[in-house]
């Protein structure tokens, strides 16, 4: 299943203001067809997405990279000013998810970079980033993919009731913990998997 081309799909018709039926006719395909590319359980072919793209107006390249992305390997980050607990997360997280893409930033703007580059399916992030806030991080990363799983990760307990202000999945209190990141994969907004670990 690949619900990352399913939903930008959904957002470049709903952007256009069609029907998936309006669409289907635009395309030359059934409606049920779109319905199946927009739930992820069918993809386009190359030929099709080339249509799609010029349909749609969108970038061909940006459809074809969200068509090869998987599931099975999400890009996750996780953003820390301590290189000790960046490392340490690095690898509770590649243990929880063996699969995944994982990259750890100690500079938000790295991580702003690397979003725009690459569909981030989870952000965890510590809230006092030396001079920059967790909370405006969450707010730019959002910007970039509504769809990213935003975690809030830190020392003080104190943040819970502003983390929950904001459009994060969850909050975690260090040091992180490979149980602590397994219930959060159960609670985020949008799902993504683990790698084949135990749920």
């Amino acid at each position: 299943m690949n619900t990352m081309f399913a939903s930008t799909l959904r957002e470049l018709r709903e952007g256009k203001g069609l029907l998936q039926k309006e669409l289907a006719q635009q395309l030359f395909v059934t409606p049920s067809t779109v319905a199946r590319w927009e739930n992820g359980t069918r993809l386009p072919d190359a030929t099709m997405i080339t249509r799609i793209a010029k349909c749609l107006g969108a970038e061909v390249g940006a459809l074809f990279q969200l068509a090869n992305q998987s599931e099975d390997s999400p890009n996750v980050i996780i953003v820390d000013d301590s290189k000790a607990i960046l490392t340490g997360a690095l690898n509770v997280l590649g243990e929880v998810m063996p699969s995944a893409a994982i990259a750890g930033f100690i500079w938000p703007q790295e991580a702003i970079e690397y979003a725009k580059a690459n569909r981030v399916a989870l952000a965890i992030l510590d809230i006092e980033l030396g001079t920059a806030s967790g909370f405006d991080l969450c707010d730019t990363l959002l910007e970039i993919n509504p769809r990213t799983n935003i975690v809030f990760l830190t020392a003080y307990p104190d943040y819970a009731l502003n983390a929950w202000k904001t459009e994060a999945s969850g909050f975690m209190v260090k040091p992180l913990t490979a149980e602590e990141v397994r219930e959060q994969l159960k609670k985020l907004r949008y799902p993504i998997s683990m790698g084949g670990t135990d749920k």
